[in-house]
């Protein structure tokens, strides 16, 4: 039996095969579920994983995850709209309007939601850092301007990044659990 990563990014799933090496498979499949509008993390992830389960009649279990950046002094904004934010306003923007602010603390979270015959569970994993004029040449979408330990995410390398990632972390707390099973 495989588990099905939906996602589109092959790299997550390159850093969710690490945490199940010689457990189970882990294959990406792309499949457009509704994204449902929530403040909720876990509502829209759970979501996702029931209807792409359901959709695709298989015993095979699915996971999704959904990520947002949590910008403490804009009230947890971009939080859950922060691919949205990315897309339309941008990366640069968004660090101007941080830029303003004295607190410039922020938080990665992830919520990675399991589904398979019967039902979900839920894992989170996420990061704090602070928000800083954009530096780096790696990573993606927000890494330029997070950092973490006085360097950027987008300093680090791949493997420094899935370290102390908020998805690794609740990969890694997906792993366990799954590992402890009685299948």
């Amino acid at each position: 039996m495989a588990i099905r990563f939906v996602t589109g990014n092959e790299g997550k799933v390159r850093e969710a095969r690490d945490y199940f090496d010689g457990i189970e498979t882990v294959e990406r499949i792309e499949y457009d579920y509704t994204e449902v509008q929530s403040d909720s993390l876990e509502d829209i992830a759970t979501h996702g994983a029931r209807e792409t389960f359901a959709a695709l009649e298989s015993d095979d279990p699915v996971i999704v995850d959904d990520t947002g950046l949590f910008v403490e002094a804009l009230g947890g904004f971009p939080g859950p709209y922060s691919a949205y934010v990315e897309d339309t306003v941008g990366v640069e923007r968004l660090w101007r309007l941080a830029s303003e602010e004295e607190n410039r603390r922020a938080r990665f979270e992830t919520v990675l939601v399991y589904a398979d015959a019967d039902g979900t569970e839920a894992f989170e994993g996420s990061v704090a850092g602070t928000l800083v004029a954009p530096r780096g040449e790696g990573g993606f979408g927000y890494d330029p301007i997070f950092e973490y330990n006085g360097r950027t995410l987008a300093e680090m390398s791949t493997e420094e990044k899935n370290a102390i990632s908020h998805r690794g972390r609740a990969l890694a707390a997906f792993a366990e659990w799954y590992g402890d099973r009685d299948v």
